[in-house]
């Protein structure tokens, strides 16, 4: 009666339930899957990406097909959610996540149809989840040297961009994340810490990275010095301007003379605070907003060189290479809060002109990125970030697991054997789970044209045979040969590993859970009583 009630209730909105929802909710996620399945390994493809007004994007990295595919699912939605979170977490993986979910989820969904309840599944995945965690644990290696370091970034970038560049970025990034050795902070430390400046023009190999701070900006007075080899700098977090009236204020005028004093009292109280920094023996100001003009010519005078609109990124940047403390008052500026910077250069690019600003306590660098087309300097940007975020967590997380899809070959092997050890149906969930990693050798062996079912029974093969390393044999992504890894110099971070199967699985069971979906009905429309109002 209580159930006959409800779907009376519920008569009027859109509703699927039961295993209509998981075949619906699977089947988006199988179309996420196959979205980036064939960009995974060195051989995968690139992906055309088209907005609105006809502008194309191609790429090979997973998280950003995802994310600027025009998406309306709810559940693709989410689980789109969950590869951005794995590319914040690790900075790679997240095409490792997205098929590993999806394969998951086919599988339970064999399970389902079999007459397997999804908490039995749910269950027996948790279970698998946690086993793999631990085997993990077991086959990793410490990467000790530089070496071993730039082979899991090169790794991380196979397929993104070419080898040559691969390498370069490779370089440039195990140099900016070395720069952070001793600096604290979470998680997204590399994004801010380093500076990234695309500037027309050149090769992408002429990408370098500089430390110092590189900014599209000129100071505001052609007059001031062009460079200065050092200095005291004062950092104004607000604006260098006269205060401004009330929304309400009113002026009267009466006399010409009257609004000669009005301004002039106004350019007083910028004397005042100009002469406050000359007195501080301030060579160079950086202001986050505005300078009033009239204050420009004074600033001249007292022989300050000073920049305006600045990003507040950029401010924290200046603040730690010098040394200055970031204030939003000119007249609370003491000796105290400057910074000292080494040098200042102004240079023009194609027609824009960049400052360079050094300092000498480091904290900041500047990334810059050349290319000939913009496509060009947003892939290699995309790429050195990812490059650079793999290279700073490997600083806190040194261990590494072998590339190619070993580490999931060799963690269903384990989970099969480890599965016999479970009575009841969580057994055939634990088998699910291994089989659906599987899914990692297989793609990179077809991604590379070979036969993937051929190429994952060579792969199972060798490592059954080999008792001492059989878990570091794996595919060369380029070749589609079976080789060890570890002699091939193809790694996996040990952090993309574990998030991209704690991501996957956590994924997968979100969706299991899920045996109802409802699409809340739009809200009344408001009538339109304009037509009818009497107007007498």
């Amino acid at each position: 009666m209580a159930d006959a009630e409800h779907e009376v209730a519920l008569e009027d909105t859109d509703r699927i339930h039961g295993r209509t929802a998981l075949v619906r909710n699977v089947a988006a996620a199988v179309s996420l899957s196959n979205a980036v399945r064939s960009t995974l390994g060195p051989r995968g493809l690139d992906k055309m990406l088209v907005n609105e007004s006809g502008e194309a994007i191609v790429t090979n990295d997973g998280v950003t097909v995802l994310e600027t595919a025009r998406v309306e699912h709810p559940t693709a939605n989410l689980l789109i959610a969950s590869s951005s979170l794995q590319d914040k977490s690790a900075r790679d993986g997240t095409t490792t996540t997205v098929i590993l979910m999806a394969e998951m989820l086919q599988n339970s969904l064999e399970l389902v149809r079999s007459g397997i309840h999804p908490s039995i599944i749910t269950k027996g995945y948790r279970i698998a989840n946690q086993e793999a965690l631990r085997e993990i644990e077991s086959l990793a290696r410490v990467a000790g040297d530089k070496k071993l370091r730039h082979s899991v970034v090169t790794t991380s970038l196979q397929g993104k961009i070419d080898s040559l560049l691969s390498s370069h970025l490779t370089e440039l990034a195990l140099e900016a994340a070395d720069s952070l050795l001793d600096e604290e902070g979470g998680n997204d430390l590399e994004r801010l810490r380093i500076k990234r400046l695309q500037i027309s023009g050149g090769k992408a190999l002429d990408s370098k990275l500089s430390p110092a701070l590189i900014l599209a900006k000129t100071r505001i007075d052609n007059n001031m010095p062009k460079s200065s080899e050092g200095g005291n700098i004062a950092i104004l977090d607000g604006s260098l301007e006269n205060k401004k009236l009330e929304l309400e204020a009113q002026i009267e005028v009466g006399s010409l003379g009257v609004l000669n004093e009005f301004h002039e009292r106004n350019n007083h109280h910028l004397q005042i605070m100009i002469a406050h920094l000359k007195e501080l023996q301030i060579d160079l100001l950086i202001v986050r907003d505005g300078i009033a003009d009239e204050a420009i010519p004074m600033l001249s005078k007292a022989g300050i060189t000073a920049y305006r609109r600045f990003e507040r990124d950029d401010l924290e940047r200046l603040s730690r290479l010098t040394g200055a403390d970031m204030i939003r008052n000119v007249e609370r500026i003491l000796k105290t809060n400057l910074g000292v910077y080494s040098s200042r250069s102004e240079k023009n690019i194609g027609s824009i002109n960049y400052t360079t600003i050094e300092g000498e306590l480091g904290g900041a660098m500047t990334m810059v990125i050349r290319g000939s087309t913009p496509e060009i300097r947003e892939e290699v940007s995309r790429a050195f970030d990812d490059a650079l975020g793999v290279s700073y967590r490997l600083i806190k997380e040194n261990r590494i697991l072998p590339g190619g899809g070993a580490t999931q070959t060799h963690l269903a092997r384990k989970l099969r054997q480890f599965s016999t050890t479970h009575s009841g149906r969580e057994q055939m969930a634990i088998e699910a789970y291994a089989a659906a990693l599987e899914i990692v050798p297989r793609a990179l062996a077809q991604n590379a044209g070979h036969d993937p079912i051929d190429t994952l029974l060579a792969l199972s093969a060798a490592q059954s045979k080999d008792k001492k390393n059989g878990g570091w044999i794996g595919i060369d992504g380029n070749s589609g040969e079976v080789s060890d890894m570890y002699e091939k110099g193809i790694f996996d971070a040990i952090f993309v590993a574990k998030h991209a199967i704690i991501g996957a699985t956590d994924a997968a069971i979100s969706v299991l859970r899920i045996d109802d979906v409802l699409w809340a009905k739009q809200g009344p429309e408001t009538p339109d009583w304009s037509n009818q109002i009497d107007e007498n």
